[in-house]
């Protein structure tokens, strides 16, 4: 009985270890895949036609599942501390961005997301901030910085979420959706200024009906493609962007 007992603590505590070195290894390798400059992807397309992710140089850091057609839902605590369900933000237009306070491209995207809130809210759109990462990493950050949009924060159930989306340890990545909460777009790495603005304008032109899902697909990956070749083509530093 005694040995039986041992056994069974000796497991207990293996299996409490392994959990700690997982979520240590999660962070350590997502600080090296996101810290280093340049290390977003390069054109993707998984699942829906034309839901792609471009960046600045380095291979495609492809989805391991297909992205769905639709955003899912789920729930995630909130800066206040309720959890709150992704499905009860009701704008027409809906900017999910996944990111973690040790990431340098997902903190550099945060004074763009906030102008994008501030230029575009009045238009139907809303910016909503995935942070997958410790409570109390993400609150004190998002009072450093002057985050205003809202947060929805989870380390295991963050991961969860973003496996819904088709993706593992690659931050930052963000999903554009219309009012239907289609995924118009989804672009892996670092969001720049003009990717973003051509998005939520092709946003704009299907929920109103103007442009069908397929092809406005189709124009954001062409466009993707193209502004990371520009970019990747200008010297370092002779050109900036705001918020960068």
């Amino acid at each position: 009985m005694m040995g039986d007992w041992r056994g069974k603590g000796a497991l207990a505590l293996t299996a409490l270890l392994a959990l700690a070195a997982g979520i240590l290894l999660f962070r350590t390798l997502g600080a090296d895949r996101g810290v280093e400059p340049g290390a977003a992807a390069a054109a993707v397309s998984r699942g829906p036609a034309g839901v792609s992710g471009s960046g600045d140089s380095g291979p495609a850091e492809a989805p391991t599942r297909p992205i769905p057609e639709t955003l899912p839902d789920f729930a995630l605590a909130t800066v206040e501390g309720p959890l709150r369900k992704l499905s009860s933000f009701g704008q027409p237009s809906l900017v999910v961005n996944f990111w973690a306070t040790w990431c340098a491209p997902c903190r550099r995207e945060i004074p763009l997301l906030k102008s994008l809130r501030a230029e575009r809210g009045s238009t139907g759109v809303e910016v909503v901030g995935i942070a997958v990462d410790f409570r109390d990493d993400v609150l004190a950050y998002a009072r450093e910085i002057g985050i205003d949009y809202p947060l929805l924060i989870g380390e295991q159930d963050g991961l969860a979420a973003a496996r819904a989306f088709g993706m593992d340890m690659v931050f930052p990545f963000t999903a554009f959706a219309d009012r239907q909460r289609r995924i118009v777009a989804l672009k892996v790495g670092e969001l720049h200024a003009d990717e973003a603005a051509f998005i939520l304008d092709i946003v704009g032109e299907v929920n109103s009906g103007r442009l069908e899902l397929a092809p406005a697909r189709t124009a954001i990956a062409a466009k993707l493609r193209l502004l990371a070749a520009n970019r990747a083509e200008t010297p370092a530093g002779a050109a900036s962007e705001p918020g960068t």
